[in-house]
């Protein structure tokens, strides 16, 4: 997983409460049995004024020139402002990973739903939870600003405006450090490959029946 310590990109504002997992990525495209390929189907059903399928030609489609985030000053944006309980609704892992692929890295929101909220640190996601007031402050700037870009600093916990206000968020602090490290949970367990692979020996020479390689 690639590692996230500071993050500074162009902002988008979806000024919407209640976004779910979805609206993030339809039903439709979980036929899918890989972790990639969702980044173009993000938010389809709001980007596109036709129903996205599986194999459609995305350069044949029409944009909705009404969805924000197809504003041109939007589309290489990489911070998402969000409203409340943003990922509610089912619990697909698919909608993280649409987020990450269609460009995302950071989500900021007055509050998430719990198991999406978990999927994004899992992903490479850093979903941070704001008070209302201020992510009206700033959804209000990043609508009037051109090319309204913020700093966030895991480290330091702090996301910097353009004026160069800090504005403080608070994390857990081992998910805070398995981001800081590029550590989702095949990371984390490969941190004891050797204790592992040393088990898988003893195990191996009490009970010789159960015969495999071990990978050194």
């Amino acid at each position: 997983m690639e590692k996230l310590v500071t993050h500074a990109g162009i902002a988008a504002p979806l000024d919407r409460d209640n976004v779910d997992t979805d609206a993030i990525i339809p039903k439709q495209f979980l036929r899918a049995i890989s972790r990639t390929g969702f980044g173009p189907f993000c938010f389809d059903e709001w980007r596109y004024l036709d129903r996205g399928e599986l194999g459609m030609d995305l350069d044949s489609r029409q944009l909705n020139p009404n969805f924000i985030l197809n504003q041109l000053r939007f589309r290489d944006s990489s911070i998402l402002l969000a409203g409340a309980n943003f990922g509610c609704g089912s619990s697909r892992e698919h909608a993280p990973w649409a987020l990450k692929e269609y460009g995302f890295r950071v989500l900021i929101a007055p509050s998430f739903a719990d198991i999406f909220y978990n999927n994004c640190f899992k992903n490479g996601l850093l979903p941070i939870r704001l008070p209302r007031d201020t992510m009206r402050q700033l959804i209000n700037e990043c609508m009037t600003q051109v090319g309204y870009r913020l700093v966030v600093d895991l480290e330091r916990q702090c996301i910097t405006t353009p004026s160069g206000n800090e504005i403080p968020f608070e994390i857990d602090t081992f998910r805070r450090h398995c981001l800081m490290n590029g550590l989702d949970d095949i990371g984390l367990t490969l941190q004891h490959r050797e204790e592992i692979i040393a088990f898988e020996r003893r195990r191996l020479a009490g009970r010789p029946w159960l015969t495999y390689n071990l990978q050194d």
